[in-house]
């Protein structure tokens, strides 16, 4: 069992925890992923690495509450323990070598971007940071964000906070008036990122784009993550979660990504109905 030793709200809808898992810290390395599950007879589902302590023997996760799991995962409090905690899995990120990168965030994505960031600026690269929500009340590590970056940009959709609009604002303006980047790193929605890939390919900057799609096991078994990237088949969990944003199709990921957004829907209504009657 896994014990729960830290738990914190970032907004109302994002979580963020330490979970007690030695051998997991011990070797976790920024843009690899987890998986765990809540219970015995729970589902496997995969949470990207947000930080780690090797000390302290512990990781920390950030999640969105988005469906069942996710549900049923917050409502555990410190002291609590889950069953399962796989990893770290994964293809790092690829760090070396970079002096100037531009790490783009958008929503919970940046509590992956957040470690790849901090990641680049130790080893001495300068890094530019921008991120984006859709409204003040989301917005999360901010204070993180602006340690590690030379340069930051806050964006907002409506405006309430930072400048109102997206991530490809301040990176159309860097990219038109001459910035160059040795690479940008993007991880968030899938039409961000597509949009950012978009924004950085007529510069012919390397870009990196960071996926989570379904997985289930995330060895390379189950199939349920692949994509397409270059015009072959990839697993993101053994192969990735990071590639050529260049050469992913977009479209498809995102059309996989909805095949079970009205069973997740569902399972999470039953999940908070649940917890209602405990409650009553």
């Amino acid at each position: 069992m896994y014990q729960i030793v830290g738990k914190k709200s970032l907004n109302p809808t994002v979580t963020q925890m330490e979970i007690l898992a030695p051998f997991v810290a011990k070797k976790a390395l920024p843009g690899q992923f987890i998986i765990l599950r809540v219970d015995e007879d729970g589902e496997r589902i995969p949470l990207t690495v947000a930080g780690y302590d090797r000390e302290k023997g512990t990781v920390t996760i950030i999640f969105q509450i988005v469906g069942a799991t996710t549900e049923k995962l917050n409502h555990k409090n410190v002291g609590d323990s889950i069953p399962d905690f796989v990893g770290p899995l994964g293809r790092p990120t690829h760090t070396d070598g970079l002096k100037k990168v531009c790490v783009v965030g958008g929503g919970v994505g940046c509590a992956i971007a957040l470690p790849v960031a901090k990641a680049l600026c130790e080893q001495g690269c300068e890094v530019t940071s921008i991120i984006g929500f859709r409204n003040k009340d989301l917005v999360i590590l901010e204070d993180e964000f602006k340690a590690c970056s030379k340069d930051f940009y806050m964006m907002t959709d409506d405006g309430s906070y930072g400048r109102q609009g997206n991530v490809c604002v301040p990176l159309n303006e860097l990219l038109e008036k001459g910035e160059r980047f040795d690479e940008v790193i993007t991880i968030g929605p899938l039409i961000m990122m597509k949009f950012v890939c978009a924004a950085t390919k007529p510069y012919g900057v390397k870009t990196i784009a960071s996926m989570n799609p379904i997985m289930i096991d995330g060895t390379g078994m189950c199939g349920g993550c692949r994509l397409t990237v270059g015009g072959q088949m990839k697993f993101a969990c053994v192969d990735g979660p990071e590639f050529d944003g260049h050469e992913i199709d977009f479209d498809e990921a995102m059309s996989r990504s909805r095949s079970y957004a009205d069973f997740e829907n569902r399972e999470k209504e039953d999940a908070c109905n649940l917890f209602k009657k405990e409650v009553l």
